[in-house]
């Protein structure tokens, strides 16, 4: 059971889980699908609609704004993902970006490359776009991209302004004076290369998230991320975002990497369906077999049957006889 749910009022708890988003979205599906779920009950249909909520089963091959809708949504779009084809890090296999692309749109038919390929940027960096992935540098680094996504968008701009010499005043908080007396930096090849003032970053970033609406991983991850380091470029950071295991535990779409290709429960369905697929295989054959065996029907013969014969032989005797009379 969740603990928010009552540590906070009503209309926090239905407003944080998104739940009247989810009930329209049932009323909707009603409203279109009216012919098809009235025959079996609408009762039926709400059970069985909040229970692939539940579940995580509601995000198949829905359309990609519903699936980037709320954080439910995105996690569990994720656990699909990782469970559907966690087969390909399972035999080494080092796909594209546009191949990864092609597997996510199996799921929600209209998912938009231009997030793949910020996914794929994170692991392959500008320079090799074209280079092939793990599976799981890919998921990690999806991961990071889909779920926090308007995160990583603020927080680029303020590495943009921070590496040109601004000081980021849309991120200020009264109560950072770190962040209020911000140095300027000098804008130079050499600091793009080596990045941004870890320090200041962290304050910056730090400042956002004490009034950012949207998803955000804990700042005490990203105090430990900065902490390590004096400068840091904006793609280091993302990578060691989609690096940390807290992160992605606190995301809960994904096991840990040591355990990314570990699913018993998928397992133990592939197992099944494989059986399923030799029985029938081998039933087919055996029937083939039988069928084999079987004696070849028996042609009708081009001569004409004994008995037919033999009405035509006692024709004829009478008409001999006819004639021979005939002629006495």
């Amino acid at each position: 059971m969740c603990a928010d749910r009552f540590s906070l009022s009503v209309e926090e708890y239905l407003t944080k889980k998104h739940v009247l988003f989810y009930i329209e979205d049932c009323v909707t599906q009603v409203l279109e699908h009216k012919e098809e779920y009235t025959q079996f009950g609408i009762l039926r249909f709400l059970s069985e609609y909040f229970n692939s909520v539940k579940k995580g089963n509601h995000i198949l091959f829905r359309e990609f704004s519903f699936v980037r809708a709320t954080p439910h949504n995105r996690s569990s779009f994720l656990h699909m993902f990782w469970r559907c084809f966690r087969q390909i890090g399972k035999n080494g296999d080092l796909l594209s970006m546009m191949e990864y692309a092609s597997l996510l749109q199996l799921i929600c038919p209209d998912f938009p490359e231009d997030v793949v390929q910020k996914a794929a940027r994170i692991v392959l960096m500008d320079d090799a776009m074209d280079c092939p992935m793990s599976f799981s540098d890919f998921l990690y680094a999806f991961q990071i991209q889909f779920y926090y996504e308007e995160f990583l968008e603020s927080t680029a701009v303020i590495y943009q302004d921070l590496l040109s010499g601004k000081c980021p005043n849309t991120v200020i908080v009264p109560t950072s004076s770190s962040v209020e007396q911000c140095p300027r930096l000098v804008s130079s090849d050499t600091a793009a290369h080596e990045g941004v003032d870890s320090f200041v970053f962290c304050n910056c970033v730090e400042g956002l998230c004490e009034r950012f609406k949207y998803s955000f991983p804990p700042v005490h991850c990203i105090k430990e991320i900065l902490g390590n380091v004096q400068r840091i470029s904006f793609y280091s950071f993302l990578m060691a975002l989609a690096k940390h295991e807290e992160i992605n535990s606190n995301i809960g779409s994904l096991p840990s990497k040591a355990e990314v290709l570990i699913d018993p429960e998928m397992d133990k369905e592939l197992e099944k369906l494989i059986a399923q697929i030799s029985l029938s295989q081998a039933s087919n054959s055996s029937n083939s077999t039988t069928t084999g065996h079987k004696e070849p029907i028996r042609k009708a013969s081009p001569k004409k049957s004994l008995h037919h014969r033999r009405r035509i032989e006692v024709e004829s005797d009478g008409s001999t006889e006819e004639t021979d009379s005939s002629e006495n």
